[in-house]
């Protein structure tokens, strides 16, 4: 999907709370609790993306797994590290892959192939 698209906040309370399949009241609990933070608009309604209706669904799992809010604050923040751990470790594995063909190009291109680099000096019978 579109990450602009899934972004853009365009649900006003009533229809993200219904994509969501939860009263809009609980919708502002959640702000308040401060697990989702939809845009407003200029007159300050409240606005929801896809990102947040994906949100809320999280949100809306955990609690039915037995969670109070304070535990699914923890696990969305948890799950925000894995993630962003996750992508580091990606970018590292990158940079190493990156470096060591850097480096086997280097030592390739200085290597000299033995035939030419070894003499083999005999004595000489006089």
């Amino acid at each position: 999907m579109d990450q602009d698209r899934f972004n853009r906040a365009v649900y006003v309370i009533s229809v993200a709370a219904e994509l969501a399949g939860v009263h809009p009241q609980t919708l502002r609990i959640y702000e308040r609790k401060g697990l989702v933070e939809p845009a407003r608009t200029g007159g300050g309604s409240r606005r929801y993306s896809d990102a947040d209706i994906a949100l809320l669904q999280r949100i809306q799992e955990l609690t039915n797994e037995g969670l109070n809010l304070v535990g699914v604050q923890r696990v969305l923040a948890l799950e925000a590290r894995v993630e962003e751990l996750e992508r580091q470790l990606a970018e590292s594995r990158r940079q190493l892959v990156e470096s060591v063909e850097s480096t086997r190009r280097e030592y390739r291109r200085d290597l000299v192939p033995v035939k030419k680099a070894v003499t083999i000096y005999r004595r000489g019978r006089h």
